[in-house]
């Protein structure tokens, strides 16, 4: 068994739905992104997702443009994940994956990279811009070092498509709540429930939600019908503007939105 599937499933155990934090790498710099992380899993997370900066993050809002561009600026660079990774891993047991655009993989070297986050105690990687037919590097890869590898889908894939993803995803299946980029929103998109239902019916055995997740409430809702809520966004404002103080404060806050109403 995966070591997210493990952390998802030992929250279902729990009576609730895993709650996934993600971070940006290097903001605002390598050593408090470290803290941030160990902090993330210290107030309620239960899987920590890393995203190391990128020069065109297409899918990112303004606040995760924003504090990528820091770390950045910073001096952070590719290599600089590992010993991350390594730090955060010796100090909490939570599984990390790595939420990267492909070329900053391609780049480094996809067999490398996957042997590189294997030795650091990383779990695998979130792959937003590269879809299942075109990643067969990347799952051979994954296989070889015993890494998960989660593929987004999103509400106007076909059936056929879900089936493929759910197929090649191992760990769970990335369900994006709202088409656009990530931020805060109001509402949740209704259509994510439906998404979810028809990733199970595709054979998904585990999927969690994200893109628009910012508070409780959110959370609390896609406890009802996902094994897992996404938050971004929201803890990179806490982080930005309280430091590790409100980042654990708000972690805190959305994992009281964990406990599920209603078997999912």
């Amino acid at each position: 068994m995966s070591r997210v599937t493990a952390a998802i499933e030992a929250a279902q155990a729990a009576g609730r739905a895993a709650l996934v934090g993600y971070l940006p790498l290097g903001f605002p710099d390598i050593e408090t992104s470290v803290a941030a992380a160990v902090t993330l899993v210290e107030s309620g997370a239960d899987i920590i997702e890393l995203g190391p900066p990128y020069s065109d993050p297409v899918m990112d809002g303004a606040v995760i443009q924003e504090a990528t561009t820091i770390a950045l600026q910073n001096g952070f660079r590719v290599r600089d994940i590992f010993p991350a990774i390594k730090a955060i891993s010796e100090r909490v047991a939570a599984p990390i994956l790595v939420m990267s655009y492909w070329n900053l993989i391609l780049q480094y070297g996809v067999d490398r990279f996957a042997a590189d986050l294997r030795d650091a105690g990383g779990a695998g990687l979130i792959t937003p811009d590269i879809t299942p037919e075109f990643a067969g590097e990347w799952i051979a890869a994954a296989e070889k070092y015993d890494l998960d590898r989660v593929f987004l889908a999103a509400q106007t894939s076909t059936d056929e498509r879900l089936k493929l993803i759910a197929e090649n995803s191992r760990g769970f299946v990335y369900a994006v709540s709202t088409m656009g980029i990530t931020g805060a929103r109001e509402e949740l998109d209704a259509a994510a429930e439906s998404l979810v239902q028809r990733l199970r019916a595709a054979g998904a055995k585990h999927v969690c939600v994200g893109i628009g997740i910012t508070n409780a409430e959110h959370v609390k809702a896609v406890a009802g019908y996902a094994d897992g809520a996404i938050v971004g966004t929201a803890l990179v404002k806490a982080l930005r503007d309280g430091g590790i103080d409100r980042l654990s404060s708000v972690a805190a806050e959305l994992a009281t939105g964990t406990k599920r109403l209603r078997d999912s």
